[in-house]
């Protein structure tokens, strides 16, 4: 009682292709398809480490003073 049986799903497929329409369904798929293959490359390319990429320099020996101040609130 809990599942639908395949006739199920073949009818709401059914009222589906009914209300978009092949053409609209088949642009939706490739859609989809192109934004997991997009991410499919990002991801790779997130993996591969960047061997130009040179770490910035350091700065030693350099004290920066200021003065810390409270933010008074304008509320009445």
């Amino acid at each position: 009682m809990g599942s639908f049986s395949i006739w199920h799903w073949l009818i709401v497929l059914l009222i589906i292709v009914l209300i978009f329409g092949t053409k609209k369904l088949r642009n939706i798929g490739q859609d989809l398809g192109g934004a997991v293959k997009g991410f499919k490359e990002g991801m790779k390319s997130a993996e591969e480490p960047a061997a130009e990429a040179e770490p910035p320099p350091q700065v030693t020996g350099r004290t920066i003073e200021g003065e810390v101040r409270q933010e008074r609130s304008t509320k009445v």
